[in-house]
């Protein structure tokens, strides 16, 4: 009988330091340590995120490896974000799981970070369905906005992205103009949950085909604050709930329709959302609503894999080594890497 094979999954490509143990699509571990340091200037700074992969990544992949109750030597191979990210988070874990990868003689897998947010869904988890190929994914997180078709764990296909803003920047960004705290989207949420999401109508981007643009309708936002500003300056704090509400209306609105022209056209109805965005109550209860009433399966991810997390960079590992497609330690890690 062989040997169980255990993954370690290694995520730094933005603010949080992940690190999870998966024996085959079972995850035994999944711990992160987040950085409240970025709250002080309302978005993450770079600098300091690199910094701070730096103090937490050893005791994350420590706890990671002791909760699920095995040792390094134990690994069969070791899976990381190799981008796309901030530069200096992604060379911090990168250089981290070569190091470890290499004193263990175990093979090495580079991850491309939004492929892992997908493939999460792939995760054996109990009361979780697991969709079938092909399945349509909507990633939303605060990088990246797009569609993918899924035709297997090796198999991608873009099919729309953002030209410009990605929908967690637009919820972020209506935040700040609000003078909301960072991370802005998860206080959008709770405060939409009492308001109207009819009081207030924002300028809706007009894109061809599967692409998104959520630029124009921040700045209809921004105009609609001053604007409101101009004639009282307590609008914000008088309708604060309404404009939360109205804007998380519209940009779940615009997915939403996206969505729905993506299964049209590509005739899947397997659909599932993915990212940092998909913990949003409203997407999430959009999603289902859409589904119950056009007959689609839906799979919406445990909020433990919506956020970056190490458990969706080891899940991509556990596929890349299905089929021995190891990195070398030269590889880089890359900032941008498309699709």
């Amino acid at each position: 009988m062989a040997a169980q094979k255990y993954i370690l999954g290694i995520e730094s490509s933005c603010d949080d330091t992940s690190a999870a143990v998966l024996a085959g699509r079972t995850v035994l571990s999944n711990v992160t340590a987040s950085q409240d340091i970025h709250r002080e200037y309302g978005g993450v700074v770079p600098e300091l995120a690199s910094r701070a992969h730096q103090q937490n990544i050893v005791p994350v992949v420590d706890t990671a490896l002791r909760r699920a109750g095995i040792s390094a030597n134990e690994l069969s191979g070791i899976a990381y974000t190799r981008g796309p990210g901030l530069m200096g988070s992604l060379l911090v874990g990168g250089s981290f799981a070569k190091s470890m990868a290499q004193a263990l003689n175990i093979p090495l897998y580079g991850v491309h970070h939004m492929q892992a947010h997908i493939l999460a869904h792939l995760i054996n988890e109990d009361n979780t369905s697991n969709p079938s190929f092909p399945f349509i994914c909507l990633t939303v997180s605060g990088g990246h906005t797009q569609i993918v078709r899924i035709n297997s764990p090796y198999d991608f296909e873009l099919l729309g992205e953002t030209i410009d803003d990605a929908a967690g920047e637009a919820f972020d960004k209506a935040a700040k103009v609000m003078g909301l705290p960072y991370p802005g989207g998860p206080i959008i949420d709770q405060l939409a949950q009492a308001g109207n999401p009819l009081a207030f109508q924002f300028g809706k981007p007009k894109i061809e085909g599967l692409n998104f643009s959520f630029s124009g309708l921040k700045t209809s936002f921004l105009y609609t604050i001053q604007k409101g500003k101009k004639k009282d300056p307590k609008f914000i704090d008088k309708h604060k709930s309404n404009l939360a509400a109205s804007i998380q209306f519209t940009i779940i609105d615009v997915l939403m329709k996206k969505l729905h022209a993506a299964v049209k056209q590509s005739g899947i109805r397997q659909v599932a959302i993915a990212g940092g965005v998909s913990a949003n109550s409203e997407l999430r209860k959009q999603l289902q609503k859409h589904g119950s009433e056009h007959g689609w399966s839906t799979y919406i991810p445990p909020f433990s894999y919506c956020t970056d997390n190490g458990a969706m960079i080891a899940i991509t590992g556990h596929y890349l080594s299905l089929q021995k497609k190891s990195d070398k330690i030269a590889e880089t890690s890359l900032a941008r890497w498309s699709m």
